[in-house]
């Protein structure tokens, strides 16, 4: 089988501990695994496909022989390494916001647009994680109408601001539930037992905050055209898995029947819509599932052209890591096999 050498930027953290279960998980024709992390890391190991791996400084001569890296160390280091990484020869699929809004670089979802894969010049990037949970659902919709207008509210978990959050979260539900005064690190707020407007700075004219700034802006490039959004971010006390409230206008009316009929042959979606039994998507049963959960289906009874729907989505898996390796998956099909050692 052809396999390709890939080093995975950032695999200390959160995604890049996803990126490995994932590369395992799916079976990915991995020959060299390289694992790049900072100066504080090297030296230490990880584990991937049963053996032990030492993990490296990633450094600007870190991506000789390597055909594919996956970059989650923040947009700093990716906008420092990426160029280095193309030169020597590399695909690099980025999960930072270095690169998004880059007019020469890709901005995919495979579920949406995965033609804009083959227009890549070294760098292909993944779309922010509330972005990418919003637009699964949301885009198979155009099937029906044309979309005039989403209002989205997100409910985002502690995953989202990395593994030093999630712990963060775990540790104040321990410190408060012992009466204790819980320790903040992290988030500018108390997450536990609370939430909180996005913790990204907000632009003091717009009032948007720039996680709500990149769904607008992100929302457009994929989609190839200009769609009205209009979000409202929120982080939660949840450990992983975003939710959100979105709200659909078209240009005409579309029926719940059809709009169920392609949620269920849509790829990446499970549709989870029982008024019965009030069952609906929640993060708990999303967290460690490649689908979006979808459902809460409702017309809006003041405006026949629009309809509502609750999702939720693993941050970790396909708003950030499953994600970057779909776009792998598709994209190294036409690349040549790696030239060095299959061993790992």
């Amino acid at each position: 089988m052809s396999s390709w050498n890939v080093a995975v930027l950032g695999v200390t953290g959160a995604v890049g501990q996803e990126f490995l279960g994932l590369l395992e998980e799916r079976k990915f024709p991995v020959g060299v695994l390289k694992p790049l992390a900072s100066a504080k890391s090297a030296g230490s190991k990880i584990r991937f496909a049963g053996r032990e791996i030492a993990i490296e400084e990633a450094r600007e001569d870190s991506f000789q022989g390597i055909d594919l890296v996956l970059s989650s160390a923040g947009g700093s280091v990716s906008k420092k390494l990426a160029a280095h990484a193309v030169r020597a020869g590399a695909l690099v699929v980025d999960n930072t916001s270095a690169f998004r809004m880059d007019p020469e670089v890709p901005l995919v979802v495979p579920e949406i647009n995965p033609e804009d894969i083959a227009r890549h010049k070294g760098i292909i990037a993944n779309p922010n994680c509330s972005t990418i949970i919003m637009l699964v659902p949301v885009s198979p919709l155009r099937q029906l109408a044309k979309i005039r207008r989403i209002v989205v509210s997100t409910y985002q978990s502690a995953s989202g601001a990395g593994a030093k959050a999630m712990r963060e979260l775990e540790n104040q539900s321990r410190e408060i539930l012992e009466g204790k005064a819980p320790t903040r690190q992290v988030f500018p707020h108390q997450i536990a037992f609370n939430l909180f407007s996005h913790n990204s700075a907000v632009d003091p004219e717009t009032g948007f905050c720039e996680e709500e700034t990149k769904m607008i802006n992100e929302t457009a490039k994929i989609f190839h055209e200009p769609v009205s959004v209009f979000p409202t971010c929120v982080r939660v006390p949840v450990m992983r898995a975003h939710s959100e409230s979105i709200w659909v206008e078209f240009e005409q009316e579309v029926s719940l029947e059809a709009v169920r009929k392609v949620f269920e042959k849509a790829p990446g979606l499970k549709l989870l819509d029982d008024r019965q039994k009030n069952h609906f998507p929640m993060p708990i049963e999303a967290s460690g599932k490649d689908d979006i959960l979808v459902g809460r289906l409702r017309r809006d009874p003041s405006n026949p052209k629009a309809l509502s729907l609750f999702v939720s989505g693993d941050q970790l898996r396909k708003g950030a890591a499953l994600n970057a390796v779909q776009i792998a998956e598709i994209a190294l099909q036409k690349r040549p096999a790696a030239k060095g050692s299959s061993a790992l």
